[in-house]
């Protein structure tokens, strides 16, 4: 337990709209709950013996909360001794990938089998390799790639032999598939995650050695950007042990909720675990209606355009409709009615606006069956890149709240617009205000490890509609500071239905903080990403120790990826 304290600061955002701003929290040491807000003689009434730690300049926010990510996973795959080479760590082009393969293969010995992520069909400018393709670079070693999206993976021959797939290559998985040579055998590629587990999984228990350190380090990088909370989207029982683990280490810097794969038998079972609730639970079960924008398997009504751009990266021009979905209507329902019951949330991966259609079809049957309509269910939609604004609306009307990507505007905004689909479509890929305008409280998301988990970045993109070029598009759905520091609080616990515990900073509420350099209200929304510092957080009102946490799971201190976290600023 900590003591009590006083915490002040020359401004607090409290993101509650009764009281906004404050100079001061107390913090109850016993619990690290919040037990007064305002000025420092209210704080001192409440907690009279309680020592007062000024902390400057600083600018205190509720810690930023990511309701859409994959902690474990995106450290396993993007941390040593995986090997991560996404266009924005340093790999712009294919050419690069190609140099970065190569190095590693040399500088690894004989029979080591390797693993890397982040291969972009459309940035990198490739087409998707088969297990040829990978054979002319890697020989006969034993190398997995992983597509940027999560929706693929290729793999060398000699990895298609490691797993028994050449004498007897498996049936495609449900809400998956393999490709395939003209004679049926697979082609070293994978599609959808059921599919992409299956290939990669056993490389990655077989090269990860400690897999509790590669995650560590992903979360370290998530607290160096200011995120307290975050969920897991992909989780089963295998990865129970390195969460528990995670959060016994000294300073665990994220609170965490899981989210079952529908594709395990046990996602409707009840989760225990000796960590507090408050630390680490089980919110509800994910589905993935389609597939992913970047490889060209997302349902659509519009087509996808005939340009240099998806050629180079095998999207199939024209309009990928439902049969792009990983799921027919009655393995939906068959799948919603199974687990209705448990009163665990639904969350639905979406991309496309067919697909979304499906969906909420889906969704609202359920509900009437089970007599759902008008509760507290928050049934959740994820990214939602290509929505209608009526499907906003509808999914309002049925009590569903999405949670939204802005990475994919932010990343891939130049090539949406006029390479990847018209004008028309491409401009309002991401509709935040729409989404806001229709009362689904948006919350907003990086995804890790498809793009960085940087929700100061995400803020900027929708306040400016800014891409990474620079090149504004679709200015109308531009949003206020205001809602899109909801999106990354409030509205982000409450999608995880955790809104009495986090997501401000108010009385009762835990006590987890995020230190910024500069009040983001006072700065041009263009410069957010470069001067508005992280300088800390505090979870449960104790500061964050990045340094110890790594060093108690195994990690080192050093950060492999500096150039990918908020810089911290001098305040003073």
């Amino acid at each position: 337990m900590a003591a009590d304290l006083i915490l002040t600061a020359r401004s607090i955002i409290t993101m509650e709209p009764d009281a906004p701003r404050a100079t001061a929290v107390a913090i109850n040491g016993a619990d690290g709950t919040i037990a007064a807000v305002g000025d420092l003689d209210a704080c001192r009434k409440a907690l009279p013996s309680a020592p007062v730690q000024d902390l400057g300049d600083i600018v205190l926010m509720p810690g930023f909360i990511e309701s859409h990510s994959h902690p474990v996973l995106s450290g396993m795959m993007t941390q040593k001794p995986a090997h991560w080479i996404a266009p924005y760590v340093g790999f712009p082009t294919w050419a690069d990938v190609v140099t970065e393969f190569k190095r590693v293969d040399k500088e690894t010995p004989a029979g080591e089998a390797l693993i890397f992520n982040g291969l972009d069909r459309l940035l990198h400018g490739c087409e998707a390799p088969t297990a040829a393709v990978l054979d002319a670079i890697f020989g006969e070693r034993e190398a997995i790639v992983a597509d940027n999206s999560g929706h693929a993976a290729y793999c060398t021959t000699s990895a298609l032999k490691s797993l028994g797939w050449i004498e007897n290559p498996p049936a495609d998985p449900v809400g998956g598939s393999y490709g395939r040579n003209p004679d049926g055998s697979i082609n070293g590629q994978a599609f959808e995650l059921s599919a992409v587990m299956s290939m990669a999984s056993p490389f990655m228990a077989r090269v990860v050695k400690n897999p509790l350190a590669s995650a560590a380090e992903w979360y370290a990088l998530m607290a160096r950007n200011g995120i307290t909370s975050t969920s897991e989207m992909t989780y089963d029982d295998s990865q129970k042990a390195a969460f528990v683990g995670l959060a016994l280490q000294p300073s665990c810097p994220l609170r965490i909720s899981l989210y079952h794969m529908s594709t395990d038998d046990k996602c409707g079972d009840k989760f225990e675990s000796p960590i507090p609730l408050a630390m680490l639970q089980k919110k509800g079960i994910k589905l993935w209606a389609d597939g992913s924008p970047w490889v060209g398997n997302v349902a659509l009504t519009f087509p996808y355009l005939d340009t240099a751009a998806t050629r180079l990266a095998g999207i199939k021009p024209g309009v990928p409709g439902i049969e792009e979905m990983n799921y027919t209507r009655a393995q939906l329902d068959e799948i919603i009615d199974q687990y209705a019951p448990t009163g665990l949330q639904f969350s639905f991966h979406c991309n496309g606006d067919a697909a979304l259609d499906v969906v909420l079809d889906a969704y609202e049957a359920a509900l009437k069956k089970f007599d759902l309509l008008g509760t507290d269910h928050r049934w959740r939609l994820e990214h939602l890149g290509a929505t209608r604004p009526d499907q906003f609306v509808r999914a309002a009307s049925l009590g569903v709240y999405a949670s939204m990507g802005p990475f994919q505007f932010q990343y891939w905004g130049d090539l949406l617009d006029g390479e990847m689909f018209d004008h028309e479509h491409g401009s309002q890929w991401c509709r935040v205000k729409d989404a806001t305008d229709a009362g689904l409280r948006p919350s907003y998301h990086n995804d890790g490890a498809v793009t960085p988990p940087s929700p100061v970045m995400n803020i900027k993109t929708v306040t400016t509609r800014s891409t990474n070029s620079g090149t504004v598009r679709g200015e109308d759905q531009k949003v206020s500071l205001d809602e899109a520091l909801r999106a990354q609080t409030i509205d982000a616990a409450f999608i995880l239905g955790r809104e009495d515990e986090i997501g401000s900073i108010k009385v009762g509420k835990l006590a987890d903080l995020v230190e910024l350099s500069a009040d983001p209200y006072t700065l041009d929304p263009m410069k957010l990403a470069t001067d508005l510092g992280i300088n800390g957080t505090w979870l449960s009102g104790s500061r964050i120790d990045l340094d110890a946490f790594l060093v108690g799971a195994g990690a080192e201190p050093a950060d492999d990826h500096k150039h990918l976290t908020v810089p911290r600023k001098s305040c003073c």
